[in-house]
């Protein structure tokens, strides 16, 4: 660590446009374009997107509030923020708890940016709408060549470690204020083409129509809990970085939570709306799962007159939507790792991505680990990250203490004392919920055993590393002596 290195002025947005589609191009992913629409489909389609409505607003809005607003605090990276609140010292390692899930969760992300960026070249090709084309027998062919799968995967990370060596304003900034615009504009063009299809309105029914009786299992409730907190970050430390680089007269109630939320929440929905009344145009199946964008929707394309245009629109945006979510995920470690060692940024990028790539690695050779990585980081990783966050907010340096001093400050809509006890015990609680309720649905799996191994081991290393390092790196205070100059 290198506490001692005189850093330059720290980067800032350079407007607050490029803050904003920082926010929604980090939270628009996977979780938006490919999962939300098959976890509704599954969940009785209008009912669950009330009940995920209901907690996004609860609790993962005024849970990104504090994450951005504990960035804006403290001006720093995940490890300088912690290290702000906590002081010198192995607690600061709950920051390195932040980091080791968000680098874990990017290695295996990036082989699902190369899935998307696959079927986006392919789309441009026009290959989903050419004579005799297998859907299923293509996505299993490209899932079985490796070749193709670890290439792409390469090809992904170099391209995030080029644009991420360019800096926050003329590198991340400049892609996002285009591609979520571009992303939008793809969806709502989709969208536009499939209402003009004959049975379209089957898809509007099911998307925005509330079978009440959904909304009485616990089942669709956890659901909308997992993709409202999924699909916002929360807890994964991009919200943190994000709002470090934030401007002294931006605003963290509108720009870091409702702004955000009602953009991610739009895209998702506007997701559904593309693809359902598609789907229900041409009879397939609404709950087809995970398989709903990479089989069961290309087999809609050759039905519909131009459907290799709505092809290139869907996946391009798709790809577009996952690319900047991976930019401002591996961000989170190449903000921290800069600020705390003697690299420049060049070369963090170049570490950060490198070993991104090669942790990666193995689930873009194998998809059953990249899913069983992927349940495990969902059910207990991320849980525990967010709670190392929320929890030294609310229990270390006081969310009233935080709204007052980040949160209200500038701010376009005043936030109350009800956002205190949010932070301070409900946030906490469900995370706590989320972690218990999937040890004891899967006790005794294989799955609850890489739980547990995160959670245990995960704080331990924390500890330990923060320890050595913030002890070698302590200095001694200038002590002031008599009769020196004022």
């Amino acid at each position: 660590m290198a506490g001692t290195e005189v850093k330059t002025a720290r980067a800032e947005w350079g407007t607050r446009f490029g803050f904003l589609m920082a926010m929604i191009g980090a939270m628009v992913g996977a979780g938006n374009i490919w999962r939300f629409p098959y976890v509704a489909g599954n969940n009785g389609g209008g009912a669950f997107i009330l009940a995920f409505l209901i907690l996004l607003f609860v609790l993962a809005v005024p849970g990104l509030m504090a994450e951005v607003a504990l960035g804006r605090y403290a001006g720093k990276g995940v490890i300088g923020a912690f290290r702000d609140v906590v002081g010198r010292g192995g607690l600061v390692g709950l920051g390195v708890v932040v980091l080791l899930v968000n680098v874990a969760l990017m290695s295996y992300y990036s082989p699902v940016i190369a899935w998307t960026l696959y079927y986006a070249i392919h789309s441009l090709l026009f290959s989903f709408t050419a004579s005799g084309f297998e859907p299923v027998a293509f996505w299993e062919g490209f899932l079985a060549d490796p070749t193709l799968t670890i290439g792409l995967h390469t090809l992904v990370m170099g391209s995030i470690a080029a644009i991420l060596a360019l800096g926050i304003r003329r590198g991340v900034e400049r892609i996002v204020v285009y591609a979520v615009p571009a992303l939008v504009l793809s969806l709502v063009v989709m969208t536009i083409r499939g209402l003009t299809l004959p049975g379209a309105s089957e898809g509007i029914a099911f998307t925005f129509g509330v079978e009440w009786e959904y909304l009485t299992y616990s089942g669709t409730w956890i659901e909308a809990l997992g993709q409202a907190l999924f699909s916002t970050g929360l807890g994964w430390g991009i919200a943190l970085t994000v709002g470090s680089y934030l401007r002294e007269y931006d605003d963290v109630p509108l720009g870091g939570g409702v702004f955000t939320a009602i953009g991610e929440s739009s895209i998702g929905i506007l997701a559904a709306l593309a693809i359902f009344p598609i789907v229900f145009a041409v009879g397939v199946a609404p709950d087809s799962g995970a398989n709903l964008a990479f089989i069961s929707l290309v087999q809609v394309f050759p039905e519909i007159p131009f459907g290799g245009l709505v092809a290139v629109l869907f996946f391009v945006g798709f790809f577009l939507a996952t690319f900047t979510s991976g930019l401002l995920i591996t961000e989170v470690s190449v903000t921290t790792i800069e600020e705390e060692t003697r690299f420049d940024r060049a070369q963090t990028v170049l570490g950060v991505c490198g070993i991104i790539w090669l942790l990666g690695i193995p689930s873009a050779y194998s998809v059953e680990l990249l899913d069983y990585l992927d349940f495990v980081f969902g059910s207990w990783g991320l849980p525990l990250a967010t709670l190392a966050i929320i929890g030294v907010i609310g229990w270390v340096l006081g969310p009233e203490r935080l709204r007052l001093l980040a949160v209200n400050r500038n701010a376009g809509i005043y936030i109350g004392r009800w956002w205190d006890p949010v932070v301070k015990y409900v946030i906490p609680a469900v995370m706590l919920f989320i972690m218990g309720y999937f040890a004891y649905d899967e006790f005794g799996s294989i799955e609850m055993i890489g739980g547990m191994v995160v959670l245990l081991t995960f704080p331990i290393v924390g500890y330990a590393i923060m320890t050595v390092l913030e002890g070698r790196d302590r200095r001694v205070e200038p002590v002031d002596v008599p009769g020196g100059d004022d």
